[in-house]
């Protein structure tokens, strides 16, 4: 038997049983060993494109003709002795190749790594796009809700309009009585 604090009869604490190994969410995974080497791959995309950049030169081109023109003459005219790739030159068109075979794929990412940037940046031109439309049609509507409630302010030159018109009228009923004076009127009733 056992009681409440984990001791058996004899008061020796009991065996626990060992708990199973489970993934904790709030502390981080230990790193597995790999066999494969660890590298950073935005590091490596910058280099790529480095590369890439200097393959895409006149500079790079020059230097690849004065290396292949120095082979060539070398293992033309040196002694043959001293000569490392005989005329059909096999080496030269290996190394060709090989430098070939890597400046495709780095000339590649490069060229993914541009177009992912360019997708990110027509993204945010096309959010600062809507914005700008929206800002757009809302600013139509207030200017068309203030011409709306201008077209019913009274304006300096209605207002004229409406004082000349009763200034006519009162003219006009002034008029059957040319004297100034009517019926019962006196000229200091004014």
């Amino acid at each position: 038997m056992s009681n409440e604090y984990g001791l058996t009869e004899r008061g020796e604490p009991k065996e626990r049983p060992v708990p199973r190994s489970r993934s904790r969410l709030d502390l981080p995974q230990v790193p597995r060993r790999t066999v494969l080497p660890e590298y950073d791959p935005e590091a490596f995309g910058r280099l790529s494109e480095r590369i890439a950049r200097f393959l895409g030169t006149g500079r790079f081109i020059v230097w690849m003709t004065v290396i292949i023109i120095m082979w060539v003459v070398w293992n033309v005219s040196a002694p043959p002795a001293l000569r490392f790739d005989e005329y059909p030159f096999i080496f030269l068109t290996l190394m060709l190749s090989l430098q070939a075979s890597y400046a495709a794929p780095l000339i590649l990412l490069a060229q993914n790594r541009q177009d992912q940037r360019d997708r990110v940046t027509h993204e945010q031109d096309r959010e600062q796009n809507e914005r700008s439309i929206a800002d757009t049609e809302y600013l139509t509507r207030e200017i068309a809700a203030l011409r709306m409630g201008l077209g019913e302010v009274a304006t300096r030159d209605w207002i004229r309009s409406e004082l000349e018109d009763l200034v006519r009228d009162l003219e006009e009923r002034r008029a059957p009585f040319p004297d100034g004076g009517g019926p019962g009127r006196d000229e200091s009733d004014r």
